[in-house]
């Protein structure tokens, strides 16, 4: 369990960002990890946001997780080896085939509604 907890604040323009506390009072940041695919993430910021015990953290997005597919991207406390958070990117041919498969499914259960309520009108004429 990691002595420090982590918020997202905003996620816009390829730039992740959280608030990053510390549960005790004057403790040092934490060394911040972010992998993609187990290989680190370069330009990860780690500032102090007003009060001692508070960071403003950011990740920016690379380019080549930007495409067709899923990224799951993992914020880790790499002294205690916890992971604070994590977000993920759909895009895509993957979101595409979840949409449409998802209208389907709502299509196809809409006619069956439309059938048993004509049935329905029908048998209580």
């Amino acid at each position: 369990m990691s002595a420090y907890s982590l918020t997202k604040t905003r996620f816009r323009e390829g730039l992740w960002e959280g608030l990053l506390v510390a549960e005790a009072r004057g403790a040092a940041p934490p060394e911040i990890l972010v992998t993609l695919n187990d290989a680190p993430v370069r330009g990860v910021t780690v500032t102090q946001a007003g009060d001692a015990a508070r960071w403003a953290v950011e990740v920016p997005v690379p380019v080549e997780a930007v495409g067709d597919g899923v990224q799951t991207f993992l914020i880790l406390d790499a002294g205690a080896g916890t992971k604070l958070d994590s977000f993920t990117l759909i895009a895509g041919e993957a979101l595409g085939d979840d949409i449409r498969a998802e209208m389907a499914l709502l299509r196809a259960e809409l006619d069956m509604l439309k059938r048993a309520f004509r049935r329905h009108c029908l048998e209580t004429m």
